[in-house]
């Protein structure tokens, strides 16, 4: 620490920063463009000038820029003498000589740091008489809108987009006052994690093009605090609503978790929750195919007759829904009748998985956290595709070994052009196994692509080289014994040593080889950093296999046998998990089926009663995420206050209705917290869930939460169009929120589930600065999320039995999955913005078969399996093996049961 002195008054401040941001941290604002906390200083903009002077005697002092300076102890500035004043406001001047006068139609006007910074600066008139400079703006993709004549060149975006997310389709050109930032030519920017662009751009040059088909300002948003349901990272999200759309979606800060960025799937991937033909009533079809739509209570009768006409009715729990909705239906059916809807294979990747975590002993890493290691290795798993936002905190850890250089030389974190300078030459390492190629590849040291079992016995060989307890490898050849004995070697060398794996290969093998290496080099150096990030496919993958329940083939065969009558599926789409075939027989009973969910499913549409759920924008629940911490997302606006005639209920609702109507019994869940009294009561690993997470009597002052920023419109507008009479506005009755600008809404202590980011002054993101208690680190009032494992008692360490064993060279082909990024996750399947981004599917297929059949770039293969003839076009790896197969696993008529089928044929389909 080190004390400052700031127009007269003395402040403790942290001398590892700059002048700015340490400023900044205790609350004095001065202006600035081109710092950032991610990024570090480049001194670009010139916009953060203040007086420094050499002792109190000093009254003339010299000017500095703030983001350049470090911090020391005893240091006098001034902000607001007249000389720093005057040469900002000519800065300012100087950067807007080209700037538009455009604010009115800005869509970036009231959410602007430009704007924020202007105000604060008191800049207020134009002298620039002259042609302005003019550029022509670039088709970036269906993402992102540039507008470069917005330009004040203080090049954030290509110092993230190149320098921080490794882009390499991006960057800066001319020279002078002729800069221009973008691409080479037209095209769709490749990163995906191009989004944050528009967060990191000051001004309006990128702007959100999801959200200019239904483009509206800030302040006439309704927001809330969301957890993006995309894949098991759980990164926080702040959803904006108006006229019952949803039509952005932003960061919300956590520092230890996604921080400043999320990927493009998570910002963009919104578009199916404003789908018009999503289900809004409950309707009942008879084997006829006959259509009748009910209202809430003839709905509610026909699901307790439902129960009253069968027996054993097994219900299909969700892993992309909340524990509370699971919960619900866990008790309507039974435990014994539940099943959280998982295959065999996924179930027992998820019990590996929560084995590490309930046990404690072994770190598991929060994604934050998995930037300060400096050897990874990862196992099975295209990180990029499948968890996009820890691909990139992977690139941050290969690159720190740049910052350990310039720390050891006393350079500071903030001054990054030695360190991006350093960064070129020296990386950490990243050792990479996976079935064919990554985006990852290219900064990886070291990659081995095999099929599973070759990765098993390669990760069982480096398990071994690091104990020889272990089982030996034998059948490694001469070139693999080096790579292994190398990268045990630097496995046990580093300071901190990170193991990634996952179960999006469904294999239990590469899973336990992975837990087995974390736990050698545990167990064999006792003062060793060793963490292990296993991550999941869905949302609340965790949260639904620590309900329990049995597995879908279990729940099938039990219907199938006449062990139960009946089946109900809480959004869950069948379709998605088994092949075609057979759910068109089991939905010949359609009159045995219920469904609850928000989107028209094939299993919705082909059931023979269903209720429409809310979805997680429409509602509020609890998930958890890869590192086993439990988050609350928030229902983002009431869909009854802008239709009345909707019948759309929370999933864990409807259960409980029909419930306490069959049981004839009174309701006794009114809101969230009574669900989660019951769960916690009877599931304990969840009571941390209720001793640490807000309920819905917390207040401030006396005050619930605001949902909207406090310049919002007349109430009265939203519903001009149905009555010009103001309603009264809906009580969430589930939550510590309002519907409305009503409500506290600033920084405090005790609320960590931050709906929009605004103060006073600061209308961008920028505004996450004054809910920190020192700028980039952590909130003031901490992280939301609660770890339900991390008070466990650690156990014994016990090694995984795993048997070598080869990849048998059958003349079949064996199906393995590939990802991408847009296009395998159910629910953004429905978004039509995404759709645009999906690629074709294809067959992924080893160069050397590609050969071998005879086939060219434009040839289209034909194979049967289960029960289901497929054509589809190719695309050849050279790293795939031979008679591996790569299909496109979770899109539509891709079934999660192919991975690990065999093909016996598999031909060229000549038209």
């Amino acid at each position: 620490m080190a004390i400052i002195y700031v127009d007269k008054k003395m402040y403790d401040v942290d001398k590892a920063d700059n002048l700015l941001q340490a400023c900044l941290s205790v609350g004095i604002n001065i202006p600035y463009f081109c710092w950032h906390p991610l990024l570090g200083s480049i001194g670009a903009c010139r916009q953060c000038a203040v007086t420094q002077y050499n002792n109190f005697e000093d009254h003339q002092g010299r000017l500095i820029m703030s983001c350049m300076t470090p911090v020391i102890d005893g240091a006098i500035i001034s902000v607001n003498n007249t000389e720093s004043e005057i040469f900002r406001s000519a800065m300012v001047e100087l950067l807007l000589t080209n700037h538009p006068h455009d604010c009115p139609v800005c869509e970036e006007g009231g959410h602007c740091h430009l704007q924020d910074m202007t105000v604060m600066i008191k800049h207020n008139t134009r002298r620039y008489r002259f042609k302005k400079r003019t550029h022509k703006n670039q088709y970036l993709g269906s993402f992102i809108k540039h507008e470069m004549n917005r330009c004040i060149s203080c090049y954030r975006c290509v110092r993230y987009y190149n320098d921080y997310a490794d882009g390499n389709d991006f960057g800066v050109y001319g020279a002078n006052n002729n800069i221009y930032f973008g691409r080479i030519e037209d095209g769709i920017l490749e990163s995906e994690h191009s989004g944050n662009l528009i967060e990191i751009c000051p001004t309006g040059v990128f702007t959100d093009k999801t959200h200019s088909k239904r483009y509206n300002r800030k302040w006439d948003m309704q927001y809330a605090p969301g957890i993006c349901n995309s894949c098991s990272v759980g990164c926080n999200i702040s959803i904006g609503e108006r006229y019952g759309e949803i039509r952005r979606i932003e960061n919300r800060y956590h520092e230890n978790i996604n921080h400043y960025l999320i990927c493009d799937l998570g910002r963009f991937g919104y578009s199916q929750n404003n789908l018009k033909t999503r289900p809004k009533q409950p309707i009942c079809t008879n084997n006829e195919n006959n259509v009748t739509t009910l209202n809430f209570k003839k709905g509610v009768e026909l699901g307790v007759d439902f129960f009253k006409r069968y027996k054993r009715v097994i219900g299909i729990g969700s892993t992309r829904s909340s524990i509370e909705n699971n919960f619900a239906l866990q008790e309507l059916v039974g435990k014994e009748n539940f099943s959280n809807g998982m295959l065999e294979k996924e179930k027992n990747c998820t019990n590996l998985i929560l084995n590490v975590l309930k046990n404690n002993d072994i770190y598991v890493p929060s994604l934050k956290e998995i930037e300060d290691y400096d050897v990874i290795l990862i196992l099975g798993e295209d990180l990029t595709q499948t968890s996009p936002r820890v691909s990139l905190a992977v690139r941050q850890a290969v690159k720190k070994k740049a910052q350990d250089i310039t720390n050891l030389h006393g350079i500071p974190n903030w001054n990054v052009s030695p360190i991006r300078n350093i960064s070129e030459n020296y990386k950490n390492s990243l050792y990479i196994m996976n079935t064919h190629e990554t985006q990852l590849d290219n900064i990886a040291e070291w990659c081995y692509f095999g099929c599973i079992n070759d990765q098993v016995n390669l990760a069982s060989a480096i398990a071994h080289e690091l104990d020889h307890n272990l089982p030996q490898v034998t059948n490694l050849d001469v070139s693999l014994k080096n790579k292994v004995s190398l990268i045990a070697n630097r496995l046990i060398s580093s300071k901190k040593t990170l193991i990634i794996s996952g179960s999006h290969s469904f294999s239990t093998e590469i899973i336990s080889a992975s837990i087995n290496i974390a736990k050698a080099i545990k167990m064999n150096l006792i003062n060793h950093h060793i963490a292990l990030t296993l991550l999941t496919p869905s949302s609340n993958t965790l949260g639904a296999e620590l309900i329990g329940g049995m597995s879908i083939e279990s729940a099938l065969e039990a219907f199938k046998q006449k062990k139960a009558d009946a089946m109900i599926f809480m959004e869950y789409d069948l379709y998605r998990f088994i092949s075609e075939y057979d759910c068109n027989l089991l939905f010949k009973n359609k009159e045995k089926i219920m469904t609850l969910d928000h989107q028209y499913t094939q299993t919705y549409k082909k059931s023979g009663l269903n209720f429409p759920t809310a979805n997680f924008t429409e509602s509020s629940g609890t998930i958890i995420n890869f590192e086993g911490r439990a988050q609350r997302f928030f229902q983002v606006y009431d869909p009854s206050f802008y239709d009345k005639n909707t019948c759309i209920f929370d999933g864990w609702k409807w259960l409980h209705f029909i419930k306490a109507k069959n049981e004839n019994v009174e309701m006794s869940w009114f809101n969230l917290d009574d669900v989660i009294n019951a769960y916690t009561k009877k599931y304990s690993f969840f009571q941390e869930i209720k001793r640490k997470e807000l309920d819905s009597s917390f207040r401030i002052h006396g005050q619930k939460i605001a949902r909207s920023p406090i310049r919002s419109s007349g109430r009265t507008a939203l519903r001009a169009n149905i009555d010009i009479h103001e309603p009264s506005q809906p009580k969430d009755l589930n939550t510590m929120f309002s519907f409305s600008m009503e409500g506290f809404n600033q920084p405090h202590q005790s609320l960590s589930h931050i709906p929009f980011a605004w103060y006073p002054g600061w209308n961008s993101p920028q505004a996450w600065n004054k809910f920190q208690k020192k700028i980039g680190k952590n909130l003031i009032s901490g992280d939301s999320g609660v770890h339900i494992f991390k008070n466990n008692i650690k156990t014994t360490d016990v090694y995984y039995h795993i048997i070598p064993k080869n990849f048998i060279k059958e003349k079949c082909w064996y199906i393995i999955p590939y990802y991408h990024i847009f296009g395998h996750e159910e629910l953004t399947q429905y978004s039509s913005v995404i759709q645009e981004n999906t690629p074709l599917e294809y067959a992924l297929i080893s160069l050397s078969d590609g050969i071998q059949l005879g086939l060219k770039k434009d040839s289209i293969v034909e194979f049967h399996c289960l029960n289901k003839d497929y054509r589809l076009g190719i695309r050849v790896s050279k790293f795939l093996n031979q008679k591996q197969i790569g299909l496109p696993i979770g899109r539509k008529g891709f079934p999660i049961s192919l991975v690990g089928e065999k093909i016996k044929y598999l031909q060229e389909f000549i038209k």
